[in-house]
Parts: C-alpha cells; sequence; structure tokens
C-alpha cells in the first residue's frame, strides 16, 4: 500500500510538481486513490482524504468544469467512505451540485444527487435518500444522448459511474428490484468501452447485491430463490479473478481474488458452505473494509462454521461483528439480516416463549417486505414527478433563455428588472449596456456563422468576468444588458472594466478583433425600466463617440452632474479607456 501511495502522499515533493501534471493526470490519480481508499486502514485514508483535496485545489485553479466536477466527487466519496468524516461530504456535495448545474454537466449533477442520498442513509433519512435517487435517476432518464463534445466512450463511463452511486444506494436501502434494474443499465452503459477495473467493479457489485437479496429472500422463507441468488452471485465470484488481476484495486500478484476480497469468498461460501471456506474467511473478516461487507463475510463463516459441527464458535463470530457495527447505519438491511442469523443459531425451540417470537419476527418481516415494495412504488412516483418536473422546467427555462448564447434574454431581463427595482437589497442598481465594437465587419466580411460563435464567446467572457449574483442578458442583436445589484457607480465601473479588458485580451480568431463600448448608469428612485435603458443607451453612445473599447458614465450627459469620484478623471464624461 505504501507503494501505491509513494510521492503522492509525501506533500513536499508532490505540491509544486501538482502545477506541471496534466488535467489527464490528476484525473487519473484521483481515480487510483478512490480504488485504494476503500480497502485501507483508518491512517491511510486520511492521507488520501488531504491528497485529494489538494488534487481538488489544483483541479480549481485550473477551472476546467468536467475535472472540477470529477474532483469534487472523489474529495466527497473519501469522506463518505472514511469513519468520523461523512459529515465533511455535505458542503462539497453541496458545491458539486452548484456548480454541476450552473455548468450543464447533467451526468455530474445526477451523480452528485445519488451521493447525496447515500449521505442521507447514513443519517439514517432513508425517505429523504429515496426522494434524491428518484432526482438523480430523472436526470439519466433523460440523459441517453451521448454529449460528442465529452466523447462517447467518456460518456459511457459517467453514465456508469452514476448509475452505480445510484445502485449503491438502492441496495443500502434493500430495495433489490431497482437496483437489478439500475446495474444493468450500467453494465449496458460500459459494456462496450469498459475496462478491466471497471468489469471488476460490475461483479463485485452485483456480487454484494445478490448476497444481501438472497439474505433478504431467506428472512421471508423463500429459499428456493435465495439459494438460486447464493449461485448466481458464486459464479460470478469465479468470473471476476481474469479482470481483477489487471484492475486498479489494491492486490497482492499472484494471489486468488476469492482470496482477498471478501464478497467473493463469500458467495461461494453461502452456495456451498464448508470446512473448505473457514480459514479464508477468518482471515478476510479480519481485514480492514466496508462494515456491510464484513458482515456477509461473518454471516458466510458462521455458516460455515455451523455446518461442521462448530456452533458457538458461530455464535461468536457474530456477536463480535454485531459490536463493531453499533455505530455503522450504512446499510439498515445488512443489520436485520444479522440480528436474524443470530436469532436463528440462539433459537432451539424448546419454549413456547421463543416459539412465539419467532412468529412475531416472521410478522415483522412480511410486513418490512410489503414495505419494501412500497418503497419501489415510491420511488417510480418520485422519479417520473421530477421527470415532469425538469422537462416543465426546461420549457419555462427556455422561453426565458437566448437560444444563441445561453444567457437570459429580454423577456426575462425585464422581470429581473422589475425584481430588483423593488428590492431594497438590491439598491444602488448600476445598470449597463453593452454594444459590440466592429461586429458588423465580422458578419461582412465572414459569415453569419462566425458573427454567432464570436456573440457566444463574448458573451461567456463578460458572464465569467462579473460576480455570481450580478445578471448578463441579451437585450438583441450584438447588444447586452448587465444588472449588477447593490453596486455603486464607482464599484460597477471598475467591475465592467474589467469584462472590457477581458474581452479586448481574447485571441483574435476567436474575437476577430471586436471590443465593447459600455454605457454604464444607476437606476433612480421611481424611474421606469425603459428609461434607466434609455439612459444607459445614451451612455454607450458617448463610449462610441470616445473610440469605443471603454465604459463611459454617462455623467456629462443626460442632465446628470458627475459624481465626486469622477471630477478629477482626465477623460471627458467620465469615459475610462482601458
Amino acid at each position: 500500500m505504501a507503494q501505491l501511495h509513494g510521492e503522492a502522499l509525501d506533500q513536499k515533493s508532490r505540491r509544486p510538481a501538482l502545477v506541471e501534471l496534466s488535467d489527464a493526470w490528476l484525473v487519473g490519480r484521483a481515480r487510483e486513490l478512490i480504488a485504494a481508499i476503500q480497502r485501507t486502514d483508518h491512517d491511510e485514508q486520511l492521507d488520501i482524504v488531504r491528497t485529494l483535496d489538494e488534487l481538488l485545489e489544483e483541479a480549481q485553479r485550473r477551472g476546467e468544469p468536467t475535472m472540477v466536477a470529477t474532483l469534487l466527487r472523489a474529495a466527497a466519496l473519501a469522506r463518505l467512505v472514511t469513519r468520523g468524516l461523512a459529515g465533511e461530504a455535505e458542503p462539497l456535495l453541496d458545491e458539486m451540485l452548484a456548480h454541476t448545474r450552473r455548468h450543464g454537466l447533467a451526468l455530474h449533477r445526477a451523480d452528485a444527487h445519488a451521493m447525496r442520498g447515500r449521505r442521507l442513509v447514513l443519517a439514517e433519512q432513508e425517505d429523504a435518500a429515496l426522494t434524491e435517487i428518484a432526482r438523480a435517476l430523472a436526470i439519466l432518464d433523460d440523459s441517453d444522448t451521448p454529449d460528442l463534445q465529452l466523447g462517447k466512450r467518456a460518456w459511457a463511463k459517467m453514465q456508469a459511474t452514476s448509475l452505480i452511486d445510484c445502485w449503491l444506494v438502492l441496495n443500502q436501502l434493500g430495495v433489490y428490484e431497482a437496483a437489478e434494474e439500475v446495474i444493468a443499465r450500467a453494465h449496458q452503459a460500459i459494456r462496450e468501452s469498459a475496462g478491466p477495473h471497471e468489469i471488476t467493479l460490475q461483479l463485485m457489485n452485483r456480487v454484494k447485491m445478490l448476497l444481501g437479496w438472497g439474505l433478504r429472500l431467506e428472512r421471508v422463507d423463500r429459499h428456493d430463490q435465495a439459494a438460486e441468488k447464493f449461485r448466481t452471485a458464486a459464479s460470478m465470484a469465479v468470473a471476476v479473478e481474469a479482470p481483477f488481476a489487471e484492475s486498479l484495486f489494491p492486490r497482492r500478484i499472484g494471489v486468488a481474488a476469492v482470496d482477498q476480497v471478501g464478497v467473493l469468498a463469500a458467495a461461494l461460501a453461502f452456495a456451498e458452505p464448508d470446512e473448505a471456506h473457514i480459514e479464508r474467511l477468518q482471515h478476510l473478516a479480519a481485514e480492514p473494509g466496508y462494515p456491510h461487507e464484513q458482515v456477509i463475510v461473518v454471516i458466510a463463516l458462521a455458516r460455515c462454521l455451523e455446518k461442521v459441527g462448530r456452533r458457538d464458535e458461530s455464535l461468536l463470530a457474530l456477536d463480535r461483528i454485531r459490536k463493531t457495527l453499533a455505530e455503522d447505519n450504512s446499510q439498515p438491511s445488512m443489520r436485520l439480516n444479522l440480528a436474524r442469523e443470530i436469532a436463528r443459531l440462539e433459537y432451539d425451540g424448546t419454549t413456547g416463549a421463543a416459539r412465539s417470537l419467532l412468529e412475531y419476527a416472521s410478522s415483522l418481516e412480511t410486513e418490512l417486505w410489503s414495505m419494501r415494495e412500497s418503497q419501489i412504488a415510491t420511488l417510480n412516483t418520485r422519479r417520473e414527478h421530477e421527470r415532469l418536473s425538469a422537462e416543465h422546467g426546461a420549457i419555462t427555462q427556455q422561453a426565458l433563455q437566448d437560444p444563441l448564447t445561453g444567457l437570459p434574454n429580454r423577456r426575462a431581463l425585464d422581470e429581473h428588472l422589475r425584481t430588483l427595482s423593488s428590492s431594497a437589497t438590491a439598491q444602488p442598481l448600476a445598470v449597463a449596456l453593452v454594444d459590440l465594437d466592429g461586429f458588423k465587419d465580422v458578419n461582412d466580411q465572414h459569415s453569419h456563422a462566425e458573427g454567432d460563435d464570436v456573440l457566444r464567446v463574448v458573451a461567456s467572457t463578460l458572464r465569467d468576468a462579473l460576480r455570481g449574483d450580478d445578471i448578463v442578458a441579451r437585450y438583441g442583436g450584438d447588444e447586452f444588458i448587465v444588472l449588477l445589484p447593490g453596486a455603486p457607480v464607482s464599484a460597477a465601473k471598475q467591475a465592467l472594466g474589467r469584462s472590457v479588458s477581458a474581452v479586448a485580451s481574447l485571441p483574435h480568431h476567436l474575437s476577430h478583433g471586436v471590443t465593447l463600448s459600455v454605457g454604464l448608469v444607476s437606476l433612480r428612485p421611481q424611474e421606469r425600466a425603459d428609461q434607466v435603458l434609455a439612459r444607459a443607451d445614451a451612455a454607450m453612445y458617448q463610449a462610441k463617440r470616445g473610440g469605443g473599447n471603454q465604459v463611459s458614465s454617462g455623467a456629462a450627459g443626460g442632465g446628470e452632474a458627475a459624481p465626486e469620484w469622477l471630477e478629477d478623471d482626465p477623460a471627458s464624461g467620465g469615459e475610462e479607456p482601458t
């Protein structure tokens, strides 16, 4: 394991090198560490969390949206699987959700909801977790067309990752039919592009699900169906051997997968309990791992011990894992499997009271089975509701969005201006009209398609140069309106000056040399929208007359006295060349 982390965990030697490493290296390293953290001890997990935080910080410095989303997920997941850190995942997941919405990363947004569901299971909020999974699946239901910019293979892997994160929560909740549907979709997504690690992960996940499902079926006396699940899991445990040898999972070279991974060894034991499995299961039960996976291993061990008449040892092993599981909430259904196994071994059938308790437990199990079916119905209802809500939201958004730039359109601008003008917290409200200098030449000398590309680039640059709560809308043609709530003219002018400089600094092949002329005014009390926009328009033409590529505050026109902070400005009319 020390070799796996190596230099990456030596902070002094690694930190300067991060700046020099590629985006692909950052993502690949995060992927390796996430594979490692799930099978290491607590101290090493803490080291990995710190390393992932540093990778995330570097990704955020670079700013590439997909990479940032990937590293946010990795940092959050590392905390969810590390004892005592689950609460720290919440702000990271909130940030991931906001980031993916802002950048239109649908698959990553679905994954953020799935990860929130996982966090809610740990907090014992199962109904809320089910809602998050419904939201994730609704997004995934509408995301079946590959994003060509991302690439078909990368898109398929991301889709599979999101589906597997949904599956994990459904499996934790014991909603196995829905879990089976989701993991089958994950397999379908990556069947053509999966490497050894993805294949190993898929097979191991299905083994875990089938074992949990089999144990759940036994609790309602469906023993034949349970045995079938165990046999299928055992065949998959054998099939995982080849891809496991080439996967990213920490492993001992030359040692069989069933001798290294507890759930694989457990699958063979559940299918055919036997003394031959005992030593291997005892060894694997003592190794670090997910608590709910350890329960599966110990129940399998207990059945093998019982098979050869070592009932007391069987009970001792079960009782030991029950004590270590006391603080784990990751898989409620597995706790019940453990309780049932202990009760089954302790029950000797000699007293009427014991028989009554067993009958009572059977009645409760039947009731829980009915509740599980209700959970599936609830999931499907909420999933459809979320899908319809998203569809309605998309239609509403289209009505308020400029299709070329993705910015709010003129209708949305009117609503924002009306809302902000009546809000005391938005005052003073700066209003700017932005016009492109030289845009007509782009259309005349190149093409309207080239002009559309320039508009998109300028819109994005303008939006990124301003604050998050500033509003940039397309007003029409090559004109934009900017609303800066709570910004006095002085601060607004500095912010817009940075926007002018950002556009002027764009590479020529992107901007074709266009610049910005900006007219800036401040909303007056009781002023109508058409009046403030007319003043901003006049100020913009003042910037044009000054040669463009600048911000004009309009202080020399429209009957306004120049504010004090402009009196010493040598540029006429308060203009500020950039």
